[in-house]
């Protein structure tokens, strides 16, 4: 599961946010996803974008807010998704940008 996300990295993401309460039974899926973001190897890919960590004790609703370099943002509520629905909707959207980015789109005649 990390390692999917190292290979992906964080080239097109300017901003990761984190918010979560560790006292509530909900947040597995979102510290893993914390710990694999933070991780030294997905991080160096990507040395401008910063990994905020906010731990409250509120009660609140664990939740992912990425800040892509275009502006877009990608939130993620982590109390009703699992680690691995977070690496995908993640994944997809890193790929779209790296796509929209380079303007390469595969069509019928790239031979893709």
């Amino acid at each position: 599961m990390a390692a999917a996300l190292a290979r992906l990295g964080l080239r097109a993401v300017k901003q990761v946010r984190v918010q979560f309460c560790p006292f509530e039974n909900n947040v597995e899926s979102t510290r893993t996803f914390l710990q694999a973001v933070s991780s030294e190897k997905v991080r160096s890919t990507n040395l401008n974008c910063s990994v905020v960590v906010d731990v409250r004790h509120d009660g609140s609703e664990p939740c992912v807010d990425v800040l892509f370099g275009d502006g877009q943002r990608l939130i993620m509520r982590g109390s009703h998704l699992t680690a691995q629905e977070m690496f995908s909707a993640f994944a997809s959207h890193i790929q779209a940008r790296t796509q929209a980015g380079s303007g390469d789109k595969p069509g019928p005649g790239t031979g893709r």
